[in-house]
């Protein structure tokens, strides 16, 4: 009997032991599975990181790709930036078939040069605005491709002008609020539909207030009706008293 309880106590014992083995081996399967995972989002989050700070050091180049038209736009106004030059958007390109954007050109803000009819009018009366532009011809051109991907097909690099620090650069609108052609398009249809509706509003109220001088002005007839009516009596009165 005694020999039947030790075997059993050395066989609970064991059994205490293997599930104690167990145990510690997922603890530490689990230990190393998390490790693992807090070393694969670490590594992922560098290599992010690392990505968007090689994207803004780099400069444009030909074949380079962007996942969006703004993409394009927000990095040219950033190497703009650091460059020393402010951006503005220039003329695009658009679909026959559907007459969407397939082609942008970003263009630096001393492009071209301003029209004559601004620089020779002889009715000018305070000195004429500095100038801005200088014909420079630096820019850059993003055009769709299968996919869905922008990519730049035309980079020139040198400028005609000399360029200013980041720190002397003045802001400018287009660096802030560089409204896309697409954006131009449903603000104008907005600012349309506003218009007409704001004529249809105008024209309902015209139409009430015709509507309300035409009763007035009927009004008015109807009571000179009336006292042209007396007047006549009275004085068709006043002969019969005579006669009298």
């Amino acid at each position: 009997m005694e020999r039947n309880f030790g075997q059993r106590f050395d066989s609970d014992e064991r059994c205490k032991g293997l599930q104690e083995d167990a145990f510690n081996e997922s603890e530490t399967t689990q230990h190393d599975l998390s490790k693992n995972l807090e070393s694969c989002t670490a590594e992922s989050d560098s290599m992010e990181e690392e990505y968007c700070e090689n994207l803004e050091a780099s400069e444009p180049y030909v074949g380079m790709e962007f996942k969006s038209r703004e993409d394009a736009r927000e990095f040219y106004v950033s190497y703009g930036r650091r460059t020393g030059f402010s951006v503005r958007i220039h003329h695009n390109r658009r679909s026959r078939i559907n007459e969407e954007v397939i082609s942008q050109d970003y263009v630096c803000s001393k492009e071209g040069f301003r029209a004559k009819k601004y620089v020779e009018r002889k009715d000018r009366v305070l000195p004429p605005p500095p100038i801005t532009r200088e014909g420079c011809r630096a820019m850059i051109r993003v055009t769709l491709r299968d996919g869905g991907k922008w990519v730049v097909t035309k980079f020139m690099r040198d400028h005609s002008h000399k360029l200013m620090s980041p720190a002397e650069l003045p802001w400018r609108r287009s660096d802030k609020i560089l409204l896309t052609e697409d954006e131009k398009d449903k603000k104008i249809r907005e600012l349309t539909i506003e218009l007409y509706n704001e004529k249809r509003r105008c024209e309902r109220r015209c139409a009430a207030y015709q509507e309300q001088l035409q009763m007035v002005l009927k009004d008015i007839e109807t009571h000179t009706e009336k006292l042209s009516s007396r007047v006549q009596d009275i004085v068709q009165s006043i002969k019969e008293i005579e006669e009298e």
